[in-house]
């Protein structure tokens, strides 16, 4: 028998893509993409087709104020479904990758704020149904586009029609060689400071279990990057910015000094393997820079 009542995320998220696209409440940034390796990773970089759709976002972001909040309340042509009295999911309006979610408070609480039970409650509420790539962008720096707390899932794999093994998720590789049975490590190749640690969680597991694993996990790799600041209870934000990539096998932080390099911004997805350029330009610029490059001067530099 089932140990939970299937919230059918999946099915919803594709249903919700298609009427939310037919009544442009959706407006996906079309890209092409292509393979850069550097440092023996295999980066996808995704290179806008139409930058006026992506200006047009800025934009309308830039004309709402500083103070426009567009989860409170959220459009009700991108919800998806309630995941718990706390949180719901939400389709990315602006989306790159197809059926992008973004699982947000129902009440604000700051970006900034550790991440709490209940938040992996809700993420777990999502994950055991999709095998996804989970995400949290710790701050400004870190490449938060909202002060409204909300995280992210993308589907798996990354490039759906490539057979290749770094198409699931570009870092997949590196992580799962460095990842120890239990406890916490680093990727030793890696030119910045980052923690990993594994996940054993099950698709059965009850969502209070494996959120207090993932609760654990996250406070071990905040800790081992010297970030951890209180009870890890309370809304207190943690000392600096940082990334939270996670699936089901495991969980990787990164903390971050750097908005951006030039006109490439990072998030998340950077130190996943997945970069985002404007144009041509931008892609050889990035090119010459070297994406390792680029993730080394946004992160805490270390000694390889």
């Amino acid at each position: 028998m089932p140990t939970h009542t299937p919230l059918n995320i999946w099915q919803k998220t594709l249903d919700r893509t298609v009427s939310a696209l037919a009544s442009g409440a959706l407006q996906s940034i079309p890209t092409h993409y292509e393979w850069l390796e550097d440092n023996g990773i295999q980066f996808l970089v995704r290179i806008v087709d139409n930058i006026r759709r992506k200006v047009e976002a800025k934009k309308e972001q830039k004309k709402r104020g500083p103070d426009f909040n567009p989860f409170l309340p959220y459009e009700e042509e991108l919800f998806v479904t309630d995941l718990s009295p706390t949180h719901v999911a939400l389709l990315n309006k602006f989306n790159v990758v197809e059926h992008h979610l973004l699982i947000i408070t129902r009440a604000f609480e700051s970006q900034e704020s550790l991440l709490t039970i209940r938040d992996f409650e809700a993420l777990w509420a999502v994950l055991r149904e999709i095998d996804g790539f989970a995400f949290y962008n710790g701050g400004r720096l870190a490449g938060a586009s909202q002060p409204h707390k909300h995280l992210q899932v993308i589907p798996l794999p990354f490039v759906p029609d490539d057979p290749q093994p770094h198409a699931r998720l570009p870092i997949e590789p590196l992580i799962k060689a460095s990842l120890p049975a239990a406890g916490v490590a680093t990727v030793p190749t890696l030119p910045f400071q980052q923690a990993i640690a594994p996940l054993n969680l099950t698709v059965t597991m009850p969502v209070a279990q494996a959120a207090q694993q993932l609760q654990a996990a996250y406070h071990a790799l905040l800790q081992a990057c010297d970030m951890a600041i209180g009870d890890g209870v309370s809304a207190t934000p943690a000392a600096g910015a940082y990334n939270l990539l996670a699936t089901r096998d495991w969980m990787f932080l990164v903390p971050r000094t750097e908005e951006g390099v030039g006109k490439i911004g990072v998030n998340s997805l950077g130190f996943a393997g997945a970069l985002l350029v404007k144009n041509e330009k931008q892609l050889q610029r990035l090119k010459q820079s070297r994406p390792i490059e680029i993730l080394a001067q946004v992160g805490k530099s270390r000694a390889v």
